[in-house]
């Protein structure tokens, strides 16, 4: 499939068939292509927790749904995905990187990152698994957990103390197609979301101060 194709076709899925598994090589190519997204000096501060079946799946909601509460709509469509991947962040392996000779920053300091490379660079490998799902003939839904599960959650899989759980990406066949109710909000024009040269400006606009 061509990328353009990919990219208009990437959409969140909300309800998954739970009788169609995802292939393992499927599911090997949309894991392969998250290791190919970029990282601050190659840090690669990810990792990629893999849950599968209903026993893994089934693990991941326990921890995180309030249980006093029914499933609703939403939960019981993604709760059907028969692959989940959790996506963590390791803060440590960017602070430790940019403390080698080549960068040079030895204090190790996270006032150093106003911007937390170590989640924005996850999430683009999750971006990543999300066109390559789509490719694969998948459907993929990212999500985030709600914070005060996160720490349970991490405890639940014997995830390391130091990971970050950015969001958890859904995999599996899509069962009926559904609408987002926010879409209804339309997507914002290039010409609102796009600036050249100056904030507000278009192309072709003159730039103040230009020459």
């Amino acid at each position: 499939m061509e990328l353009a194709e990919v990219v208009r076709r990437r959409r969140m899925v909300r309800r998954f068939d739970p009788d169609r598994p995802v292939p393992r090589e499927s599911l090997e190519r949309v894991l392969h292509a998250a290791q190919r997204a970029p990282s601050a000096g190659f840090s690669q501060g990810w990792d990629f927790l893999v849950l599968e079946g209903p026993t893994g799946t089934g693990a991941f909601w326990a921890a995180t749904r309030d249980g006093e509460r029914e499933p609703d709509a939403w939960l019981r469509g993604v709760g059907a995905a028969p692959v989940l991947v959790l996506c963590l962040s390791h803060p440590d392996a960017y602070l430790d990187r940019y403390a080698e000779p080549d960068k040079g920053w030895t204090d190790r300091d996270p006032a150093r990152w106003p911007v937390p490379y170590w989640d924005v660079d996850t999430g683009m490998a999750a971006m990543l698994m999300l066109l390559t799902a789509v490719d694969e003939g998948l459907g993929a839904l990212f999500f985030g957990v709600p914070p005060a599960r996160h720490a349970g959650t991490l405890h639940a899989f014997g995830v390391p103390a130091g990971r970050r759980l950015v969001g958890v990406v859904a995999l599996g066949h899509e069962l009926t197609r559904t609408t987002s109710p926010s879409l209804r909000r339309g997507r914002r024009p290039a010409s609102e979301v796009v600036h050249w040269g100056t904030f507000g400006a278009g192309p072709g606009e003159s730039v103040p101060g230009a020459v």
